[in-house]
């Protein structure tokens, strides 16, 4: 009896996974809105969850003159794209995370599923 309860746990620990959803945007709000929704859907499955973790937020800045030609006083425009990343690790079977992030995602919200080995 106690060989069959070791098999069955054996193998339902065989069956969870550990997943790796990488979040990038340009918009804060909208990336904490399918972020909250990930870990709500996580939650409801009952899974264990682990984030949203914030990584540091990456600036794209270029500095370009104003007049094309050169001429005139140097005066310089300054252009700057914020990229925000949100990451969730969670530990659950593959078809409950199908499951999980099969709903809309925001527009211009990327989002990566990786299994961690």
């Amino acid at each position: 009896m106690s060989y069959e309860k070791e098999k069955a746990a054996g193998a339902e620990a065989i069956q969870l996974q550990k997943f790796r959803i990488t979040m990038s945007s340009r918009k804060v709000k909208q990336l904490e809105k399918v972020s909250s929704e990930l870990i709500g859907r996580a939650k409801d499955h009952k899974m264990t969850v682990k984030g949203p973790v914030r990584m540091p937020t990456k600036f794209l800045r270029i500095s370009t003159r104003k007049t094309p030609n050169g001429e005139g006083s140097k005066t310089w425009d300054s252009y700057e794209m914020r990229i925000h990343k949100r990451v969730i690790d969670l530990e659950a079977p593959s078809n409950a995370v199908k499951q999980i992030t099969a709903f809309n995602i925001e527009p211009g919200v990327e989002v990566e599923v990786t299994v961690a080995a």
